[in-house]
């Protein structure tokens, strides 16, 4: 958070970078609107707005990915380019640090951090002593010690995380783009991170971070630039927004957030998991879900919350442990097998595994319940068809313009509304989400959340997996800490607070 005297020396800094009227259409559909966006030398800034409002496209024009269209205007230190190549933006110091890293696994630290030497050396010997000694100096400049012959693979991701800011370094990157730099952290790594971001700062070095954590944000950024629907909403200074503010500012509405968590715990069991374990994945875990039950668990990316719900759904059977529905034992070796018990399973990967895209809305609604449609010679009517669609289509408020329509043609959240009528219309027992409103905008949770709840009052059970600690706050009735393939803590929202849930995740 900056103070007054921070701001005036801000606004005597002329902008490193500045955008003027930058648009960007595909095929027609305008991706981003006229944006007129700046970046000061040594200033932290958060691009933020939900998926598709613009922010991958802002970037990507700045490192030369997408050329935009005639009229846009881009300045770097005052020299004007319509458009930029992806050499030209790396030459005058801009660097993408995606949330994959883009690293090489099979490569070492200083293999990776220098691979731009590397690549400018095609045809040449790779000067190895000079390799170590750029990556040397790219790890003192963060003042951080990193195992220079040590493959990257091996690394943790907070280490191979710096790995990608020391080869930004290396290439004298003068404006840094984070992608969700902070997802896969704890709360130790994060302040680790920041502390780099700051020495970063001290040395002119701006830092642009995408992120939908604010709270972390406003811990070190300037200023904050909101996108909705391609256009530019305002820049804001960061110490003047909370999660409310920034919710209205990213979607116009007003999101009221309630804890509503029940005890269930005199309802009937649905789901007990004794002593569960899968070598290498997850082990000895317990829990129970009772009937009409809302449980979330959280976690930090790589605890093993969605190798728990792929075995319990049968797609990788446990290697010891026992796992009971509804009372009675379940040895589930398919997803066959668990779908005919009475569970559900809506992926966090939901493009790949959730629908088939191509596909129309009501064939994929009715894929996981043919076999119940079907007549005694296997005929499925299109009747029947079209009336268990339009069933679903209704209760879940999908909108779309015909049942015929292909599912690419739909939003985020009405995409995860098809897949979630698809498995509602087994009849579920038991309800596994996955992240269940990635890539979904703030509007469009909400209205998983209310079909959720809804769900869950009719008598249906709910396993809520996610790594965002307020999802499942304000959703769940209980909530599960799983870390390292274990569970190693619950709470009760209302009972204990979020920031004392955050605590413990990020710890």
């Amino acid at each position: 958070m900056s103070d007054p005297v921070v701001q005036a020396s801000r606004a005597q800094r002329q902008p490193f970078v500045r955008m003027r009227n930058a648009t960007m259409k595909f095929a027609g559909v305008t991706a981003l609107q006229a944006l007129d966006w700046d970046i000061i030398p040594g200033e932290v800034h958060c691009l933020i707005g939900e998926n598709g409002c613009g922010k991958s496209t802002a970037i990507k024009i700045l490192s030369g990915v997408n050329i935009p269209e005639e009229g846009t205007v881009i300045e770097i230190d005052g020299t004007p380019y319509p458009h930029l190549t992806p050499a030209q933006s790396k030459a005058l110091g801009l660097h993408v640090i995606y949330q994959d890293l883009s690293l090489f696994p099979n490569l070492s630290v200083a293999e990776n951090i220098a691979m731009d030497d590397a690549l400018h050396s095609l045809g040449r010997l790779v000067n190895r002593r000079q390799m170590i000694e750029r990556a040397s100096a790219a790890l003192k400049r963060l003042d951080v010690h990193l195992p220079l012959d040590e493959k990257v693979g091996s690394l943790p991701i907070a280490s191979r995380q710096l790995v990608a800011i020391c080869r930004g370094l290396a290439s004298d990157a003068r404006l840094l783009f984070m992608d969700e730099p902070t997802a896969s952290l704890t709360r130790s790594e994060v302040d680790s991170l920041l502390g780099v971001v700051r020495r970063l700062k001290q040395d002119g070095i701006a830092i642009v971070f995408v992120s939908h954590r604010l709270d972390e944000v406003v811990e070190i950024a300037e200023r904050v630039t909101v996108l909705r629907d391609g256009r530019k909403l305002g820049t804001y200074p960061a110490g003047s927004l909370d999660d409310r503010k920034l919710g209205e500012l990213m979607t116009g509405l007003q999101i009221e957030h309630k804890v509503r968590a029940h005890d269930c715990s005199a309802a009937a069991p649905i789901l007990e998991v004794r002593q569960l374990s899968r070598r290498g994945e997850f082990r000895n875990v317990n829990f129970t879900v009772h009937k009409g039950e809302v449980v979330g668990i959280t976690g930090l990316l790589g605890a093993g919350r969605t190798e728990l719900a792929l075995s319990i759904f049968g797609m990788s059977p446990p290697d010891g442990g026992e796992i009971r529905l509804d009372g009675q034992a379940m040895q589930a070796r398919s997803n066959r097998d668990a779908i005919d018990a009475g569970i559900a399973y809506v992926s966090e990967d939901r493009l790949s595994i959730g629908v088939n895209m191509r596909q129309s809305v009501q064939d994929n609604m009715v894929l996981a319940v043919l076999h119940r449609l079907a007549s005694g010679i296997g005929w499925v009517s299109p009747a029947s068809r079209h009336a268990t669609a339009a069933k679903w289509r209704d209760k879940l408020r999908i909108k779309i313009p015909a049942l015929e329509a292909p599912v690419s043609q739909l939003s985020g959240g009405n995409q995860q509304r098809v897949v979630l009528a698809k498995w509602l219309a087994t009849d579920p027992k038991l309800l596994i989400l996955d992240s269940p409103t990635v890539g979904v905008d703030i509007g469009n949770k909400q209205g998983i959340y209310e079909i959720v709840h809804s769900l869950a009052e009719l008598g249906m059970s709910v396993l809520m997996i996610s790594d965002e600690v307020p999802e499942v706050y304000y959703n769940c009735d209980r909530v599960l800490h799983m870390r390292s393939g274990e569970i190693v803590d619950e709470f009760v929202p209302g009972r204990d607070s979020e920031d004392h849930i955050r605590e413990h995740v990020y710890a």
